[in-house]
């Protein structure tokens, strides 16, 4: 799917509209765990928005990280 919205076969608004290199850097970054477009997105939403935790059942969320390496704030059962 990331080929796709990269060469604009698909078109996605939210933030991959208003910085979505940064999501499939982060994609690429990650791609050994792999990083799905989903996860990408809400990292670099942790990014932008302030005080920001991430609610999840996916344990890649303790091995993903934001900018300078910061961990990502997680809420998980």
């Amino acid at each position: 799917m990331g080929a796709y919205l990269s060469r604009g076969v698909i078109e996605c608004r939210g933030a991959l509209s208003d910085d979505g290199g940064r999501v499939f850097d982060l994609m690429r970054k990650h791609r050994d765990v792999p990083m799905s477009l989903a996860d990408a997105c809400l990292v670099y939403l942790v990014e932008i928005v302030e005080d920001s935790i991430v609610f999840t059942l996916d344990a890649h969320f303790n091995i993903y990280r934001q900018l300078n390496r910061r961990v990502i704030p997680t809420i998980a059962p």
